[in-house]
């Protein structure tokens, strides 16, 4: 294994109040360090983890929650891969090396999510959850159980062992009557599977815990989906995928689809059109009049003309009401304050009372002088009349180009959270992993039968933040136009690559195709590697502490856990910047939907020109299968090994199937099946 040198000591040194938490401190760092040296094994950093907890609390009241959060952290990052040090009573650590090679990465970086997901599945009402799953009950006058919904092996390779010998001629109908997918998406809190008459969230759910990290759920906007086989008995699921809320900033996607305000500004220095200039002014003049304005002028921060005619003076006060409006908030905020039912409301006086509170108060006030400097500005540089030749000049400028910028990002997020998901899930259930059932999930995710589905279900959604902002109902077009995802591993992606479904099988024009693009690698950034116990640790510092910033209210602003945790380690002295770093670049991938991706995302044009019509729904998915038999499945089934690997998977007792999640079990024949849990997902 080639490592790559770089990574240098850093010395630690959390401010514990008294010597016997800083020698506690120094000792459990000792004992990681030699764990690191011998084995780094997940047994014995657990040892050494309850160990530290147990002298925890025998320390004094005041000394526990500072020496816990800093214990907890140290022991994760050796869990992940740091190499711990005591020299001198000094406690230093050092980010595990980067490796060229693409195997032992994916090895280092399999370890590290099997410690989360496995502790999960230790976790009672997790095991109570998955027992259940697998029990038995009377469906329609047969016993069921999860079993059923995985397809056995064994019949399976049979049949495709049969399909070989059509390869050359009749090979379609024979995969066809093999393997049918199609889509069904869970729709409701208690549909259930007409088979089995299990909840479908529970089945995704259950097989979702057969993934090598951990389940969470994401907040915001989520969408989940099954795709089922109903060339099986009881249709077995396939592959299991979700769309979801799309992370805010990614640098990579925003340059590519022209978000980025650098990208932006070169598009509009080297062709400036009439068109682009008066959509800075149409998309500003929309932004201003969403704003709630009648507390503030009430209170004579502003006038009705300011908001025509702003000038610098309305600027500043405004500036200054923001800023106390926060401290306000941060003074007085309180979680169940922004909880209210909106039935308890009539009209619009739900929307009011969450624009009148201190925090949307502030960021009303925050986003006016944002809008208003930069209407001054293009009020100046076009004096009514919005020209290619005036945009071209206005963008050569310092404060043009800021104006220009501040435009972009309030289009950005008119569009963001609505025209553009990412695959959070996605990924093949055993035995069609090895058919590369991966890759047809990832097809099936940009089927135009999900956009529908995506269009029908948040139609009449509200938007949270624009509402609160406007004091009004804000409803926005659902019109998914662009899928993003990033790979589990940062070497490659077996499940995305070479992902390209030609537009006219499914009812486009020839020559068009609907496509994963690989875009770069992200930023390595964020809270995966910590535990759920590190991270309550870390944020009860912050609440027991007086610096408390972060109150985890809808509309302070994205990731709350994220800065909560960088304000535990800045607290406990520690370098956020670098211990939020998990070295675990990810291979950013899109898949536009539409030909004109690039205005339609900032609003330039109205009508999104998807590639394939949404009205195609269901008889593209069903092309998507049969491009995926074609392309992936025949060439797949040549191969012994592949058959091989199909075949073991069963569910006969004693049950040796992939589908089942890996639990500790007391009959001694019942295996871990850790190794036989999907290597991906990769959403």
């Amino acid at each position: 294994m080639t490592k790559v040198p770089g990574n240098t000591w850093t010395t630690l040194e959390p401010p514990l109040p008294s010597k016997a938490s800083q020698n506690a401190f120094v000792e459990h760092a000792r004992a990681l360090a030699k764990v690191c040296r011998r084995e780094r094994t997940e047994e014995a950093i657990e040892k050494a983890r309850g160990a530290f907890v147990a002298e925890v609390t025998a320390c004094r009241r005041s000394d526990r929650q500072t020496l816990l959060a800093a214990g907890l952290v140290i022991t994760d990052l050796a869990t992940q891969g740091w190499t711990v040090r005591v020299r001198s009573e000094r406690v230093e650590v050092k980010p595990p090396d980067s490796v060229t090679d693409p195997l032992a990465e994916k090895a280092r970086i399999r370890r590290q999510e099997l410690v989360k997901r496995n502790a999960q599945l230790r976790q009672p009402s997790v095991q109570r959850f998955l027992e259940s799953m697998e029990r038995q009950r009377l469906h329609d006058g047969s016993y069921v159980s999860i079993y059923s919904l995985m397809r056995d092996g064994r019949d399976l390779a049979k049949g495709l062992r049969e399909a070989r010998t059509h390869l050359n001629n009749g090979w379609a109908d024979a995969l066809s009557k093999l393997v049918d997918p199609y889509l069904q998406f869970v729709t409701a809190e208690n549909a259930a599977c007409e088979f089995t008459g299990l909840r479908l969230m529970d089945v995704w759910r259950y097989f979702r815990h057969t993934w090598t990290n951990q389940y969470t759920s994401v907040p915001g906007r989520t969408m989940v989906f099954l795709v089922r086989d109903r060339a099986a008995a009881n249709h077995p699921v396939m592959g299991i995928g979700a769309l979801s809320s799309p992370i805010m900033q990614i640098r990579k996607r925003d340059s590519w689809i022209g978000w980025h305000p650098e990208t932006f500004l070169d598009r509009v220095r080297t062709a400036p059109t009439r068109e682009l200039a008066k959509w800075l002014v149409d998309t500003l003049d929309a932004a201003i009049d969403e704003i709630y304005v009648a507390d503030l002028i009430e209170d004579g921060i502003l006038s009705t003309r300011d908001l025509k005619t702003p000038s610098l003076a309305v600027i500043e006060r405004l500036l200054k009401e923001s800023a106390e409006a926060r401290k306000k908030h941060q003074r007085f905020a309180r979680s169940r304050d922004y909880k209210q039912k909106r039935s308890d409301f009539h009209g619009n006086e739900y929307w009011i009372a969450k624009a009148r509170t201190h925090l949307f108060r502030s960021k009303r006030a925050l986003a006016l002088s944002t809008y208003l400097r930069a209407r001054a500005v293009l009020d100046e540089a076009f004096d009514g009349k919005p020209t290619a030749e005036k945009l071209a000049a206005l963008a050569k400028t310092g404060y043009g180009s800021d104006a220009i910028r501040r435009v972009l990002k309030k289009a950005k997020a008119d569009r963001v959270g609505i025209a553009v998901a990412d695959i959070s899930v996605c990924g093949a259930v055993q035995p069609y992993n090895a058919l590369l059932g991966g890759k047809l999930t990832a097809m099936m995710a940009a089927s135009p039968e999900v956009v529908h589905q995506y269009r029908r279900r948040y139609a009449q959604a509200e938007s949270e933040i624009a509402s609160s902002m406007a004091g009004r109902p804000i409803v926005r077009a659902s019109k998914l136009v662009l899928l993003g995802t990033t790979s589990l591993y940062g070497v490659g992606s077996s499940q995305y690559n070479r992902i390209k479904i030609p537009a006219e099988r499914l009812g486009g024009n020839a020559g068009d195709v609907i496509r994963y693009a690989e875009l770069g690698r992200s930023e390595a950034f964020g809270t995966s590697q910590y535990s759920e116990e590190t991270v309550h640790a870390l944020v009860e510092l912050v609440q027991q502490s007086d610096a408390q910033r972060v109150n985890s209210i809808f509309g302070e602003g994205v990731s709350p856990k994220l800065r909560k945790v960088r304000q535990a380690l800045d607290l406990l002295n520690l370098p956020s910047g670098m211990l939020l770093r998990h070295h675990r670049p990810r291979i950013v991938y899109a898949v536009s939907l539409i030909k004109n991706l690039d205005d339609y995302l900032i609003g330039a044009a109205k009508r999104p020109e998807y590639i394939v019509p949404v009205n195609e729904g269901v008889a593209a998915t069903a092309a998507i299968g049969a491009w995926w038999r074609e392309r992936w499945l025949r060439n797949r089934i040549i191969s012994d090994d592949v058959l091989d690997e199909v075949e073991r998977h069963t569910t006969v007792r004693p049950v040796t199937h992939g589908a089942r999640v890996p639990l500790q079990r007391a009959a001694p024949q019942q295996p871990m099946y850790s190794d036989l849990s999907p290597e991906l997902p990769e959403g």
